[in-house]
């Protein structure tokens, strides 16, 4: 596990914890600077996403391990913690467990998808091949390019960064990534007084992920933005800067 600390000294701990088959250097890059301008962070990497050569494990383990490094390290509490798509995983179960304490949790447009061992095994032997197959070639290299850009609307640049992610990991911790959380549940309504839980909302994701938000959470803070899954993390300041604001919100909410 790979914790780096940057920004301010002075300013409030916030988490950073990227998303699937991702380091935190390509998800939050675009708004890294920003982020750390204002807040202490503390960005994330997982065993298996970390240089280390180990395998990611399963998601508890890791989840494990970060609540020892919030204890070790700011005696139990933090302010805030912010999850991409998966890392929002992390961050439902950092409050389910309250084995250590968030001020504010906020979940970057995740879908939050929990199932079945046996559907949980069928979709990795679907998907997985796709998320480490598609830079085997040239060919599937540029196709992927375009579909991105007409997507998520990334350049050129930002696109070749996303994909050379899933290049150089590991296809066994993809695996086990992808894996691991659809089987790590969250209960329905979970409440823990003295955290707030907000939600960045991708419209264009569909309604039904905004009642999974409100399915598992008691009350939380929805703020709806017209864009796709992170797209305000790799679209360009056109929806970062928004988001940034609502985020800034997010963490001066008392508690």
């Amino acid at each position: 596990m790979q914790f780096d600390e940057m920004g301010k000294t002075d300013g409030k701990v916030l988490f950073l914890l990227p998303g699937t088959a991702c380091d935190y250097q390509t998800n939050f890059a675009a708004v890294l600077d920003a982020l750390a301008g204002k807040y202490h962070l503390v960005c994330v990497n997982y065993d298996g996403f970390d240089g280390s050569g180990m395998i990611f494990p399963d998601m508890i383990t890791v989840t494990e391990k970060i609540e020892r490094y919030i204890r070790q390290n700011y005696g139990g509490r933090i302010d805030g913690a912010i999850g991409s798509s998966l890392g929002s995983s992390f961050v439902g179960q950092l409050i389910q467990r309250q084995n250590v304490h968030l001020d504010h949790g906020i979940f970057g447009s995740p879908d939050l998808d929990q199932s079945g061992r046996f559907s949980a095994l069928l979709q990795s032997k679907l998907v997985v091949p796709l998320l480490t197959g598609f830079t085997k070639s040239d060919k599937k290299k540029a196709k992927t390019r375009e579909k991105l850009k007409q997507f998520f609307e990334m350049n050129d640049e930002t696109a070749d960064r996303f994909m050379a992610c899933f290049e150089k990991f590991d296809p066994e911790s993809v695996k086990n990534e992808y894996y691991t959380d659809l089987l790590t549940w969250l209960d329905d309504d979970i409440h823990v007084e003295h955290t707030k839980v907000h939600f960045i909302y991708a419209s264009k994701m569909g309604e039904k992920y905004r009642k999974r938000y409100r399915k598992y959470f008691r009350d939380p803070e929805i703020r709806e933005f017209n864009m796709q899954h992170e797209q305000w993390l790799f679209g360009g300041e056109e929806y970062a800067l928004p988001v940034l604001k609502v985020i800034d919100e997010f963490m001066e909410t008392p508690v």
